[in-house]
């Protein structure tokens, strides 16, 4: 029902998607996993945002393909993030946050100003 919902309302409905149903769904959904995801592991969380974007920008569209990679993907960066924090500045460790936030940051201000969102 992503893949069919992600080519418009229009199109869904006409497949028979129940639209509003579910996107109520997926809202209340993403609502608890996002809430959730910064509960236990605070701002770094802002990963989870970013991470798809830039594997739609790498061109996974199929909604099978896109969730497992974006847990890889994200998983693989914070690894990475991890680190580059404990020894960027060694023997003292930055926080991850640092770290994730000069790589996330630029490439969602690229994706504000692709869109014409500008800021």
């Amino acid at each position: 029902d992503l893949n069919v919902l992600a080519r418009g309302e229009l199109a869904a409905s006409a497949l028979g998607v129940a639209v509003p149903r579910l996107r109520l769904l997926l809202y209340f959904i993403a609502s608890l996993l996002t809430a959730a995801a910064v509960t236990i592991a605070g701002s770094i969380g802002f990963v989870g945002l970013v991470i798809p974007h830039l594997l739609r920008l790498l061109g996974l569209r199929d909604h099978r393909h896109l969730l497992p990679g974006c847990v890889l993907a994200g998983g693989s960066l914070l690894i990475l993030a991890d680190t580059l924090a404990r020894s960027v500045a060694a023997p003292q460790q930055l926080p991850v946050g640092v770290i994730t936030a000069l790589l996330g940051v630029p490439l969602f201000l690229y994706l504000l100003n692709r869109r014409g969102g500008g800021l």
